[in-house]
């Protein structure tokens, strides 16, 4: 008989879902795909709708619903933060108590609701189990690992009470070690940052990690001698009379103001040196605790394996100084760390530990290169396409792939559909824009022209795995873009940007690379294997056979403020929008200049809000 269960996260931000098949990750999807709302917290209906019909299951099929948080425990966090800092933080108490306690407080019964509304054919809902938070993001990381056992390291805002927490994964169990609770949390200090250099929280993290390269790390000495007292070993406690996210409804107090010498950036307002430098200082000092607690979890756990989780496992340049420290031999990231990736943790807890089962390691991981979201057949694609009456050609991969080559390599720009969505935050080959790192001009053309984002954000090489360490410093794989390297030396250049300060560095080409090298010479790479996804590397192929370079730029298919694309209509849309040159949909390919002219009756770039 086959045992079916389905994960979930929802209500704060990256709702998902994902359904586990006698053990197996068979699918799993984020809610914004569908609904086009970016982080979308709603309950993940349309995701939930995906991942049955993906497995050819109905709701009477499931098992078990597995939430990937504990409303209670949370509950108690609330109330008795509200009580250490009364009467600070009245107004968002008063605020948040009322969806509380109609809502979160009866989370059970608001799922049950919500599965009865979604008329699935299916009168009896399913058991409905809770895993803690930091629980679900542990299982996210060590079960679908190729490891045996590992030291299990999750880092993020905060779940129930836990910010950072330590595992042992052995077999089929997760045992905890430690945790540090809130308010002092790493991913809510960098959160902090965030928030204070004008981008928003919970989406433009990342955006600070990829200016950091362009500052110095000035106040390095400021954070830790008044924000942060960190120990040998890594764990911390922050001055709390700086930050207001206990009870306030902004991250940081005027006391940080002070420190750092005026108020936050205005959002989408000019960025100074001043905000470069801090999101260097601010980068380091996460670095720094992040080597600090990898070296004490595997001192402490003697085992040669890590695997990472929740959102600060995104900060693929902090994943890369554990990774060339060589304090581990082998590192395993979950492609969906952040919340998302909970549903998916939440159902592999519930299959391994609550109902026992045996898990069998393989060489390779359990995700399926992450490619576990939609796809369409050939004949759907052709449908679609003659509906709207686009100009496409049919090609078979052993002509389509050489001509995508050289279209790339005449510094054309290629939207890129084919195969399986990809589950999580970066675009890996499923739902991605291609161009030719080679060009100088490509990092400002795809930013400004494609992407319509900032101008200083960099765009990752997808590289074949075989071929890494010759283009890269950087032994091992990386298949989900979740590990920053250097540029390996033979192909750098001398910048001479001596006198240049901040963005002035962008235009300065630093290695034979020039559109994926930053200007501290990294890159985020992607490693592609045949194995996961054999068209993408066919690509590849075809590309170093004209170039002699294996390398490609890859960056997800939306523009800014957008999810990356799930349908086909999306994916036309998102190509007529923008300046992109090609459109290729599995084996139809789409020449711009001869599509029909593109109307909409609103002005599309207020559809998205900006993040």
């Amino acid at each position: 008989m086959n045992k079916a269960i389905l994960g979930l996260s929802a209500f704060y931000h990256d709702s998902a879902a994902a359904l586990v098949l006698n053990g197996k990750v068979v699918s799993a999807a984020q809610e914004e795909r569908f609904t086009r709302k970016k982080h979308d917290p709603r309950f993940p209906e349309h995701a939930i709708q995906y991942c049955l019909k993906a497995a050819n299951l109905s709701l009477k099929d499931i098992q078990f619903i597995v939430f990937y948080d504990k409303p209670f425990i949370k509950f108690e966090r609330l109330l008795e933060t509200y009580l250490a800092f009364a009467p600070k933080g009245f107004s968002s108490f008063v605020q948040s108590m009322p969806i509380w306690l109609k809502e979160k407080f009866f989370l059970k019964d608001l799922l049950k609701k919500s599965f009865i509304k979604l008329n699935l054919g299916c009168k009896k809902i399913p058991s409905i189990l809770f895993s803690e938070h930091h629980q679900a993001h542990a299982g996210s990381a060590f079960f679908p690992s190729p490891f045996e056992k590992a030291a299990v390291l999750c880092l993020d805002g905060v779940g129930e009470w836990a910010t950072s927490s330590l595992w042992l994964g052995e077999k089929n169990q997760l045992i905890p070690q430690w945790e540090l609770d809130f308010p002092h949390s790493l991913g809510l200090l960098y959160s902090a940052f965030t928030y204070y250099t004008g981008f928003k929280v919970n989406s433009g993290e990342y955006k600070l990690m990829g200016l950091a390269p362009y500052g110095q790390p000035k106040y390095v000495d400021i954070i830790y001698d008044h924000l942060l007292d960190l120990k040998a070993d890594g764990t911390f406690r922050l001055d709390l009379s700086y930050f207001n996210y206990p009870t306030g409804l902004t991250m940081t107090h005027s006391r940080f103001e002070k420190l750092f010498g005026g108020p936050p950036r205005k959002p989408e307002s000019p960025i100074t040196q001043r905000e470069m430098d801090i999101a260097s200082s601010i980068q380091v000092v996460t670095q720094d605790i992040v080597l600090k607690l990898a070296k004490t979890a595997q001192k402490e756990l003697q085992t040669d394996n890590l695997c990472l989780a929740g959102g600060v496992a995104l900060n693929c340049v902090a994943n890369g100084k554990i990774q060339q420290a060589k304090i581990f031999k082998e590192i395993w990231v979950q492609p969906a760390a952040g919340d998302a990736g909970g549903a998916l943790g939440a159902a592999l807890c519930a299959w391994h530990e609550y109902l026992g089962e045996k898990r069998t390691p393989q060489n390779h991981d359990a995700m399926s290169g992450s490619y576990l979201g939609p796809h369409y057949t050939s004949s759907q694609v052709q449908t679609y396409l003659d509906s709207v009456k686009a100009k496409y050609r049919v090609l078979d991969d052993e002509a389509l792939m050489p001509l995508v080559a050289e279209l790339i390599a005449n510094e054309n720009v290629i939207g890129w559909f084919q195969g399986r969505m990809e589950f999580g935050p970066r675009a890996l080959g499923g739902r991605s824009i291609l161009g030719d790192p080679r060009s100088p001009k490509m990092q400002s053309i795809m930013n400004l022209k494609i992407k319509y984002r900032e101008s200083f954000r960099p765009f990752a090489p997808v590289v074949k795995a075989e071929k890494v360490a010759q283009w890269f410093d950087f032994t091992g794989v990386s298949p989900y873009m979740l590990m920053v390297a250097p540029i390996a030396v033979q192909h750098r250049l001398i910048a001479n940007d001596q006198a240049l300060f901040g963005i002035e560095k962008l235009n300065v080409a630093r290695s034979t690379l020039p559109a994926i090298t930053h200007v501290d010479y990294s890159a985020r790479i992607q490693t592609v294997h045949a194995e996961t996804n054999p068209r993408f590397y066919h690509l590849l192929d075809a590309f170093e056979t004209l170039t002699q370079c294996p390398v490609l730029i890859n960056t997800s298919f939306n523009v800014r403020g957008e999810p990356i694309v799930c349908s086909l209509e999306d994916a036309l849309r998102c190509f007529m929008r923008t300046e992109m040159d090609y459109l290729v949909i599995e084996n139809c390919i789409l020449k711009k200049s001869e599509q029909p002219a593109w109307q909409e009756k609103v002005n599309w770039r207020e559809e998205f809000a900006l993040d």
